[in-house]
């Protein structure tokens, strides 16, 4: 079977699963969040599974032991769309920052709109950071760990952007650690891409950072020399494969 079939057969069951989803979790939508986000693992867990059965996409996960057990904030390469889907099965009931607009996508908008996300308006930087900081703080009080992607956007493999440090700052404000997290997804899905090609997404969770003991700086740089040397190393692997 060829990869545009099966990238075909992921799409029809990633838009069925959204139809079917949607309208239960927005009808949950008043029912506490534990609720709410185990149904959204019902979507999560069905596409990482068909993205294995299908695809042939599979991960593998090394550095599980260095996920704290209280909260903390994420900061994650980000290549694909693959890692917003599989974070949430990799780590405990969590939150992402993302653009507003998103939330207007039918089924999929709506079913997002009741995780509780930090939907954000990215034309106003200021007025985002704010948001991020306010919101994002909120949510950790309340035991949800947040998703940061700190390139702001996804970047195609080899290539790294500028690292914001608004990650850095949330955890420094809330007192929670930043655990660093690299993959090499984008090598599979890439970027607003429609087929997906068979292979191991390799997924590196790095030592939690104590946010306390160090700048904003300080973390932002601690957490992207770890992301980035990963990120190396993965992409050697891959080579001599």
């Amino acid at each position: 079977m060829s990869v545009v079939i099966r990238s075909a057969i992921f799409f029809l069951g990633q838009l069925l699963s959204s139809i079917v989803l949607a309208p239960l979790m927005v009808l949950l939508s008043h029912r506490p969040f534990q609720l709410r986000y185990g149904c959204a693992q019902l979507w999560v867990r069905f596409n990482l599974w068909t993205l294995k059965t299908v695809c042939g996409l599979r991960y593998e996960v090394q550095g599980v032991e260095n996920i704290p057990q209280h909260i903390g904030v994420i900061l994650a390469k980000h290549q694909s769309t693959w890692e917003t889907i599989a974070l949430q099965a990799i780590f405990p009931p969590l939150v992402f920052i993302l653009k507003k607009e998103l939330l207007r996508i039918p089924f999929w908008g709506w079913a997002m709109a009741t995780q509780d996300p930090i939907a954000i308006d990215r034309g106003a930087k200021s007025a985002a950071l704010k948001q991020v900081l306010r919101d994002g703080e909120e949510r950790l009080k309340t035991g949800r760990w947040v998703v940061i992607f700190p390139e702001g956007t996804r970047m195609p493999p080899g290539q790294k952007g500028r690292y914001n440090a608004s990650g850095a700052m949330l955890a420094q404000r809330a007192g929670c650690p930043v655990v660093p997290v690299a993959h090499n997804a984008g090598k599979f899905w890439r970027r607003k891409a429609f087929l997906k090609f068979p292979g191991v997404v390799r997924v590196r969770i790095g030592p939690a950072i104590d946010a306390s003991r160090f700048s904003t700086a300080e973390i932002n740089r601690q957490a992207e020399e770890w992301i980035e040397a990963q990120m190396t190393e993965i992409s050697h692997c891959d080579k001599s494969e």
